[in-house]
């Protein structure tokens, strides 16, 4: 399959997710006005992204979780091969307290692999079936790990439908 027709959908879903909405044309997957994920999080403090809820993960373990798999998302992309092999998933989840300057690093971190897997979905390209599946999956994954951000923290939600 070539991503030719696909592309420019799955990136603006992808974009939309991580950078807001476009006040052009409004949301597709958030509602208009939303400044998505990126802007979202910089609303943040580092103690605000040492929180979790219920004993869950934190809102800096999410970030990173998230920046590791785009990372290997956009090292499948650029380089080709199996960067899932050898994937360590279980190691963002370990952080639990940020100081301002890890989360200052793991927001910088997140946007560069965000933005260049963006790149990536832009990218015409042959895929097999997983692929593509995997590359869905990526926004899927994105769109899931925001929600549960948001839930954590309030001062991170988008805007409701019709307020902005």
């Amino acid at each position: 399959m070539n991503t030719a027709e696909t592309a420019p959908a799955l990136a603006r879903v992808f974009a939309e997710l991580v950078d807001g909405t476009d006040p052009a044309i409004g949301g597709l997957a958030l509602n208009s006005g939303d400044i998505g994920l990126l802007r979202s999080l910089d609303r943040l403090s580092a103690a605000d992204a040492s929180r979790g809820a219920d004993g869950g993960a934190t809102i800096a373990a999410q970030a990173q979780h998230l920046r590791y798999g785009l990372s290997l998302m956009r090292r499948w992309a650029e380089e080709g091969g199996n960067p899932f092999t050898d994937a360590t998933w279980d190691e963002a989840w370990k952080l639990s307290t940020v100081d301002a300057a890890a989360w200052q690093e793991i927001r910088t971190g997140l946007a560069d692999e965000a933005h260049r897997w963006l790149t990536a979905l832009r990218t015409p390209r042959d895929l097999s079936d997983i692929e593509y599946t995997g590359i869905v999956s990526s926004i899927a994954h994105l769109a899931y790990h925001l929600g549960a951000i948001r839930q954590i923290a309030r001062e991170t939600r988008g805007p409701r439908q019709g307020s902005a």
